[in-house]
């Protein structure tokens, strides 16, 4: 690997998950807990704060709003950063903008930061702040966990492992790749570049209250299989790394079908995804997530 490698977790990093979890409206057939987390989540908020969720894009601003949460300095706290945000001069975020490699006109900017800082101070009170302290708890011991599991294995490996089939490219100007657990987005998950730095928050594959003995993700990998034009994606991809264009014209079917069979296989684990910074290039075959699940069902049968 060509570039440094860490892992971080702070209460702050699933706050600003959570809410990109929520705006992200095209996403919640996809991520676990929706849609009733979506429904139940909207009935808390007061109706002028929903509405103004509702009418939120995921946009470069937003893009932007998303990275504050990785650049505060460490150990605030979600309270923190909130008191953080707000406090930043124009100046001061205007360098950030421009360290990003984006311009944001002066008179534009104090208005995004007193609409994003009234937007986040909602978030915390009416959501953040009552949510379950089991599923930070959960996020805290998986970084711990993967601390620990780097002294074992290390480089693109890692990487694999930690993100369920993540794999980035060397990039001019990348030096450095921080892998960030998160809970209310998975199984998706969202890379962000700033800077120097690549930041992935992975699906950390918790399932709190799951008592089913066969874990939700081998679930999710059996039924992504059983399905003949997912098939025909892992045989083609059995012959080396495919783009997505590539993909729709074998199977011979729409661009937002398509979509949707590798959005399932991606979320089980048994694609590759390659990304030449924050873009994804191409998808090849993960042949160990095969094998694993194998060894899985067979021990859940054996062990009934």
């Amino acid at each position: 690997m060509k570039y440094s490698l860490d892992i971080k977790f702070e209460p702050v990093h699933e706050f600003m998950n959570s809410l990109h979890s929520y705006i992200c409206r095209k996403s919640h057939k996809k991520i676990d807990l929706a849609p009733c987390w979506a429904i139940e989540t909207k009935e808390k908020l007061t109706p002028e704060f929903a509405q103004t969720l509702d009418d939120m894009l995921i946009n470069g601003d937003w893009s932007f709003a998303y990275l504050m949460a990785f650049l505060v300095p460490e150990g605030l706290g979600v309270e923190g950063f909130l008191s953080w945000f707000k406090q930043l001069s124009i100046h001061q975020l205007i360098e950030l903008f421009e360290a990003s490699g984006n311009e944001f006109p002066e008179d534009e900017i104090e208005v995004f930061q007193e609409k994003t800082s009234s937007m986040f101070q909602q978030w915390y009170e009416q959501y953040f702040k009552h949510v379950d302290q089991e599923i930070l708890s959960a996020l805290e011991k998986e970084k711990e966990a993967r601390i620990n599991r780097l002294i074992e294995v290390q480089g693109e490996e890692f990487v694999d492992e930690t993100t369920n089939g993540m794999i980035f490219k060397p990039m001019p100007g990348v030096q450095e790749l921080l892998l960030v657990p998160q809970y209310h987005f998975q199984p998706l998950n969202i890379v962000s570049q700033y800077g120097s730095k690549l930041i992935c928050h992975y699906n950390a594959r918790i399932y709190l209250g799951d008592e089913e003995l066969i874990p939700t993700h081998d679930l999710r990998t059996l039924r992504s299989l059983g399905e003949k034009n997912r098939l025909k994606i892992l045989r083609f991809l059995h012959k080396g790394p495919r783009t997505f264009t590539e993909i729709v014209s074998h199977l011979k079917l729409s661009k937002g079908i398509t979509h949707d069979h590798i959005s399932k296989l991606r979320s089980a684990g048994v694609l590759y995804a390659h990304f030449e910074g924050e873009n994804l290039t191409e998808y090849s075959l993960r042949k160990r997530a095969l094998y694993q699940v194998q060894e899985r069902l067979m021990h859940y049968i054996e062990e009934g």
